[in-house]
Order: structure tokens, then sequence, then C-alpha cells
């Protein structure tokens, strides 16, 4: 009915405004081109004034314990890149924290913390060992879609029952998903060390090691399985385009920024959020899947690796934005695979490149507060 389509477009042209930022506002208010230019120019700024504050503040720490910041920044910044090996392990560093990183946009978007995101992970990758060790005899191409979709799964349950305890038990996400992170971690080490423990012996090296064959295929004499960072662009992609292009994505945003007006303009805000945990949950899943098909060929322990609290580093910098996660994920895998090197060349440990991620983090988040002000 012509009526009910007017209050439907009128619903959605409210939650646009809803889903724009004060700023944005301002700057549209000045015309298009007014909004680029305020949007580009503090993009710039922040990203100049966090570059310099990391690289400082990493200076000073080296210093401190006496090790020469150029030939530690040298060996961070181009080491991933001295050999077809280093940069073929950098792209398998970046696939699953690329698919972390888009999962977590959807979380930030819809206004939640997914710290849970690590035991999600664990959770898919326990998911995806069920079908890989009870159904060993199907075809392996079978098999690995049968493990992504268990993985995914997997992950996507485990959200779920943060979801639901934060809209049924009044629980923050925040520490519901730190406890299920070690009833995560709880449940992987009982299955190394229990049901599932290598023949004759338990050991943290994990699981007895997947036959060969179920191994995702890689290339000649390189780590690098190609379905691990096509998979990833795609999981990229999607979140892009759901977020920035569609309708669910415009409540999702809204919903982040303001429930109880959503809910007004008929967003079903409850639902919006339980969407967005559980979609962050199954990617986590593909991650933890990824995990046993492709690095480690077994469940171990420490499955998780870590990535999903990078991600979330990621996805602050960029301020959960979908188009700026590929290049702030590339250069988080290119600090991090080029600091191994740092143990034998420099005898310092690999994580003063946490040091600079983190700091990046801080200043731009620094950046942005004075920027607003």
């Amino acid at each position: 009915m012509p009526g009910q389509a007017e209050q439907t477009q009128h619903n959605e042209a409210q939650l646009e405004r809803q889903a724009w930022g004060t700023e944005d506002r301002m700057a549209e208010s000045a015309g298009p081109g007014a909004a680029r230019l305020r949007g580009l120019k503090s993009g710039v700024l922040t990203a100049l004034v966090a570059l310099a504050g990391a690289f400082l503040f990493t200076t000073l720490v080296l210093l401190v314990t006496d090790v020469s910041p150029l030939a530690a920044f040298q060996l961070i910044l181009f080491d991933a890149f001295s050999t077809p090996i280093k940069r073929a392990d950098m792209i398998m560093l970046a696939a699953p924290l690329l698919l972390c990183a888009a999962g977590l946009t959807l979380t930030f978007s819809v206004g939640l913390y997914n710290l849970g995101i690590e035991g999600q992970i664990v959770l898919g990758a326990v998911f995806a060992m069920i079908p890989l060790r009870l159904l060993p005899d199907l075809s392996p191409l079978l098999l690995w879609f049968l493990a992504f979709g268990a993985g995914a799964l997997g992950g996507a349950l485990w959200a779920l029952i943060a979801a639901l305890l934060k809209l049924y038990g009044q629980v923050s996400e925040i520490f519901a998903g730190l406890g299920l992170n070690f009833l995560a971690t709880g449940i992987a080490l009982y299955l190394v060390f229990g049901p599932w423990k290598r023949p004759g012996v338990a050991s943290m090296s994990g699981t007895e090691p997947l036959p060969e064959a179920l191994w995702l295929p890689t290339l000649e004499g390189l780590r690098l399985a190609p379905a691990a960072p096509i998979i990833a662009l795609l999981a990229l992609l999607l979140v892009w385009i759901v977020l920035d292009h569609s309708r669910w994505g415009l409540s999702v945003r809204a919903t982040g920024l303001n429930p109880a007006a959503a809910t007004r303009l008929g967003v079903p805000a409850g639902r919006r959020l339980m969407e967005a945990l559980c979609g962050c949950g199954a990617l986590a899943g593909i991650v933890g899947a990824l995990q046993v098909l492709a690095v480690f060929h077994s469940l171990v322990p420490n499955i998780s690796s870590g990535l999903g609290l990078l991600a979330l580093l990621i996805v602050l910098l960029v301020q959960w934005r979908p188009a700026w996660v590929l290049p702030v994920v590339l250069i988080f895998a290119i600090f991090s695979r080029g600091s191994f090197s740092l143990p034998l060349r420099l005898s310092i440990d690999s994580s003063i490149s946490g040091v600079l991620q983190g700091a990046l983090v801080l200043f731009a988040l620094l950046a942005r507060g004075l920027l607003r002000r």
C-alpha cells in the first residue's frame, strides 16, 4: 500500500540518520565534498599521529633494553618479504586474522565487544575435528566441506551462548566471552588429554595428526594453502556488502548506536545482536577449522594462537570499517612475521612486535579523541 511504503521509506531514512555519526552529519550539512574532505583529513592525521607515536614509543623501549631500533625495525618491516617461504607464512597468518577481523566488524557495529572470539575459534576447531575423526573414509573434498561447516556451527553456537546470556541474563558480553574462553580451552584440553589423546600417551603437542590426504593442499615447497586467503577474502567481501550495502547492515549499525531508538523505528534490536554475534562466531569457527586443516593438522591446546585478540586490536584501529580491514591486517601480519627473526638475529624476544602493534592502536585512539575535541 502507498501509505505503508512511504512509512517504510521514512523509517529507513531515520535509520540512516541514526547510523551516521555526529561528525558525519556535521560534515554532510556542508555538502558531500566537505564530508569526504573532512573524513580524509581526519584519517590522515590519525594515521600520522598513530605511526609517529607507536614508533617513538617502541624506539624508547628498544633503547632502554640496549637494542638498535634501526636494526629491529628493519627486520620487523622487511623480513617478511625476504624469502618465498616467509612471504607464504605471512599470508597464512593474515588469512585467519582477516576472518576474525571481518567477524568482529559485525559485533562492533552492533555495539558489542566480542572478547569471546578466542573460545569461538577453539570450539570451531573442536567441531571441525568431529567429522574428520568419525568419517575418515569419506573423500577429502567432502570432509573439508564438512569440517568447515562443523567449525562454523561450533563457533556460532558458542557465540549464541554469549548472546543469550546478554539478552536474557543481563550478563555483559565481555564477561560472558571471557568465561566462555576459559570453558572452551578446558574442553580442548580434556579432549587432547582424554578421549582424543595420542595412542599410549597424552601430549601437549595435540591429538594424533590427521592423515596427509586430509591436509588442505599447499603450494609446492611452501606452507601456503591457497584456500585460506581465498576463504578469508570472500568472507570480508560478504561482510562489507551486508554491513554497508544492505538494509540488514543499516539496522545493525543503528542498533549499535542506539538500540532503543532503533527498536522504536521497528528494528528487532535483540535479534540483530544475536545475528551479529553468531555471524562473528561462525567466521571464528572457520578459523578454527583452518587451524586444524592447514596449520597444525591436529587439535592442539593453543589452537587459537591469540588470533582473536590480535584481530580485536585491528578492528579497534580501523573503527570496524570493513574497507580498511585488509590493509591493516596485512600490516599486522608483516609485523608479526618479521619479528620471528628477532631472537636469532638480534637476541631479543619477538614480542616486541606486540609492543609496536599495541602502541599503534593506543596512539590511534588517542589521536581520534584529540581530533574530536
